[in-house]
């Protein structure tokens, strides 16, 4: 009898926490008893962990590394508007979709929110660059290298300015003072630094004077890859190339004499 009578308390005490949703004390510690180590009988609280935040101008960068151009413009417009920084990176992004006069509004207006900020002042060289004003490109690129006087980029814009007019002598100088600064100048992209294409012939003659700058170096390998770059967009002057004293090390090489015969095969 007190067996059964045991049995319908247990019971009814079960009936109870199922209606009321709590376990009486001794029932909770026998069924927690039974739980899985690694399942807590009674799992504190959650705390949600803060999110990660990026700020518009990263947003941006990371949209404009993607070449999502639009998106990036989008995402800067949520920056603070009073950064130079911020309306550089505006005018970048237009200038890559090739819409000068949009670039050109931001350049300047980087320019007058920040006078010693020497990047936009380059890039505004670069739109009028890209409009063959190489002579509004000049200045512009000279005021940029005042600004920043160990700005390599700089001058190897300036540099590409005075080779389209036909200026060699003082394109090449430039060249030489960018290669100065810093010899990895010409091999990588930079944000200060938006190339425009030309002619075939103005490349050229850019690509054999790089030859030139390299080899005088000893960088032999890049001298040779610009030389071939050169060849191939028309550089047709052997006596130049038999005979430049810059290039006597190269012409030594293997890899010249194969250059001529693709050179004579073209």
């Amino acid at each position: 009898m007190t067996t059964l009578r045991s049995l319908r308390c247990c019971r009814l005490f079960l009936v109870l926490a199922l209606s009321t949703g709590v376990l009486p004390l001794a029932v909770s510690q026998t069924l927690s008893a039974s739980l899985p180590v690694d399942f807590p009988a009674a799992p504190h609280a959650y705390t949600p962990q803060p999110l990660i935040t990026v700020s518009a101008e990263v947003q941006g960068d990371l949209l404009a590394a993607r070449q999502r151009y639009l998106d990036a413009i989008k995402a800067y417009l949520q920056a603070p508007q009073d950064s130079a920084a911020i309306a550089n990176k505006i005018g970048v992004a237009y200038h890559h979709m090739f819409d000068m006069v949009d670039a050109r509004k931001y350049y300047e207006r980087a320019m007058q929110l920040d006078p010693k900020f020497a990047e936009p002042v380059n890039n505004l060289g670069a739109t009028y660059h890209a409009e063959k004003k190489f002579k509004e490109a000049e200045r512009l690129y000279r005021k940029a290298i005042q600004l920043q006087p160990h700005g390599a980029a700089f001058y190897s814009n300036l540099g590409t300015a005075y080779f389209f007019e036909r200026k060699i002598k003082k394109g090449t100088e430039a060249f030489q003072q960018a290669f100065a600064l810093d010899p990895d100048v010409f091999e990588r992209g930079t944000a200060a630094r938006i190339e425009e294409s030309s002619s075939i012939k103005d490349l050229a003659a850019v690509n054999y004077t790089l030859a030139k700058t390299y080899a005088s170096a000893g960088r032999n390998d890049r001298a040779l890859a610009y030389l071939r770059k050169a060849v191939g967009e028309g550089f047709s002057d052997r006596k130049h190339l038999m005979n430049d004293p810059e290039l006597a090390a190269v012409r030594e090489t293997p890899e010249f004499a194969q250059l001529l015969t693709l050179r004579r095969g073209n």
